[in-house]
């Protein structure tokens, strides 16, 4: 069997638009994610009782569904409870922030927690706020320890918004499914598929245990 790879020279621009999608849906996703789930985990620990088990259980919930069916009942089911259409981008781009956000919650919550409490005593001996401690004591070493699982969740999310293809988000896997369909080589485009998958996460996780080594001795207690 030839290897032809005419059809990628050829709509390489799609394709590249279509990366472009995929990773611009990974980074808002991780951003957002990365805001709602330190939220979460804060309020978790230092919010009210009742507060906490309302998070834990969407934090408990949210682990316990597949994503793809999370996406799909933002994007169909959500506008007829709401009467609201979202356009496919923002579906996915909510549907993988709540989900997202949930492990990075248990990941920040986790963090924080394995301080020793010894600081946070002593903080307050000096008469520093709860506020000052959990921003210049705390969320310091909780960042540098959440390093590994943090790059972990980067490479999963990154590979999940793939998924996003089943609602016509135009990204990198749909692109590359229209060229193959389109061209009849399906070989030839799903092979740049995971070349490109590759090239971008395995990166990233060299990279987060480089950063981590550096790192750690600032995140010992």
């Amino acid at each position: 069997m030839s290897f032809d790879i005419s059809p990628i020279l050829a709509n390489w621009r799609y394709l590249a638009m279509g990366l472009g999608v995929t990773l611009a849906l990974s980074f808002l996703t991780m951003v957002a994610a990365t805001i709602l789930g330190t939220a979460v985990a804060l309020l978790r620990i230092y919010g009210p009782k009742y507060l906490a088990a309302v998070l834990g259980f969407y934090v408990d919930s949210a682990r316990s569904i597949p994503v793809l069916v999370v996406l799909v009942w933002t994007f169909f089911a959500f506008p007829l409870v709401t009467g609201f259409t979202l356009p496919p981008f923002w579906a996915a781009f909510i549907a993988l922030s709540i989900y997202v956000g949930a492990y990075i919650a248990e990941i920040a919550r986790g963090g924080i927690l394995s301080i020793r409490p010894g600081q946070t005593r002593a903080a307050l001996a000096l008469g520093m706020s709860r506020t000052q401690i959990v921003m210049r004591i705390l969320l310091p070493q909780a960042a540098v320890r959440m390093l590994p699982p943090y790059g972990n969740m980067l490479s999963i999310t990154i590979k999940n918004s793939a998924i996003a293809s089943v609602i016509a988000v135009p990204d990198f896997l749909r692109t590359t499914a229209v060229v193959a369909d389109q061209s009849y080589r399906p070989l030839e485009l799903y092979t740049l598929a995971i070349v490109v998958f590759f090239m971008i996460i395995f990166p990233i996780t060299r990279l987060t245990d480089h950063v981590y080594s550096r790192l750690a001795h600032l995140g010992r207690s």
